[in-house]
């Protein structure tokens, strides 16, 4: 049997979580002189909340060595003779190292595959390894199709400020705008080859920054089939289930999910952002 792993930034659905079989190790929100663990102790809603009201900025941490271990070691007494553990790109956290040095110290084979992006980037790829394992598919041939589909993925994210992800650290190639204008919203894409964040296009109004995300996805894939898509927010649901009916009716997935950006995400992107993230299938 082999187990799927992954870290909390996958953005994956509970219900999805729950119907895969997919074991989620969660990263650490720190707020002050407290600890949560994310999508555990702290839920995307109240993380937003407080958030706008709190005048301490969090901070996050990856899971440990230990976490990853222990996590490694319960899969493994419930029955996997082999696990798939997935993270964030090892360029925006250390959670790709943590588990390849837990991998080390686990009796049973442990591939450690650095997911290359955030979010459903990464989500996208859990959730094809868990269905790949669920038709029966080999580790080594679940790795040789999660290459392939890592090539296909696209990201982008449309943020009303640049000021979270430049709080975070996790600015990337989009600190060339830092400084340059103080009323932006900036659009960016994840460059699924480095793991890191690019500058896409910046946009005056929060309307306008949505409307350039969604028209460079549509003109990626606007001829595509087999697409699978995820919108995600930063608790503006009634705007991404207006997003995700037009990507629908425009697009035509044959999946999408629709989700909250969780905690340890969201310290970057901070309220009112929201996400595309997608790829086509085949």
């Amino acid at each position: 049997m082999i187990g799927i792993v992954t870290d909390s930034t996958c953005d994956i659905p509970d219900e999805m979580i729950r119907q895969y079989d997919i074991t989620v190790i969660p990263h650490y929100i720190i707020w002050g002189n407290e600890q949560y663990r994310d999508r555990v102790d702290l839920q995307a809603e109240e993380f937003y909340r407080r958030l706008v009201t709190d005048p301490i900025y969090p901070t996050s941490s990856q899971a440990s060595v230990a976490d990853f271990k222990r996590t490694f070691e319960t899969v493994a007494a419930k029955g996997a003779t082999e696990i798939i553990a997935l993270t964030v790109s090892s360029a925006m956290s250390g959670a790709y190292q943590m588990a390849c040095e837990a991998a080390k110290l686990i009796g049973i084979p442990v591939s450690v595959v650095d997911g290359k992006g955030p979010t459903m980037s990464l989500g996208w790829q859990v959730l094809a390894a868990a269905r790949a394992r669920d038709a029966g598919m080999e580790v080594k041939n679940i790795l040789n199709m999660l290459d392939g589909l890592k090539k296909q993925l696209v990201q982008y994210v449309a943020m009303d400020s640049l000021e979270y992800l430049q709080k975070s650290g996790r600015i990337g190639n989009a600190v060339k705008w830092v400084g340059s204008m103080l009323k932006i919203r900036p659009l960016i894409s994840i460059n699924h080859k480095t793991g890191l964040v690019e500058p896409a296009a910046l946009a005056r109004t929060h309307k306008g920054v949505i409307d350039l995300m969604y028209n460079k996805f549509y003109d990626h894939f606007k001829d595509a089939t087999n697409l699978h898509v995820a919108v995600l927010h930063g608790n503006i649901l009634d705007e991404a289930k207006y997003m995700a009916d037009r990507v629908m009716k425009e697009i035509k997935p044959v999946e999408l999910i629709l989700n909250m950006t969780g905690p340890v995400l969201g310290i970057s992107t901070g309220p009112g952002a929201m996400a595309l993230c997608g790829y086509a299938e085949g």
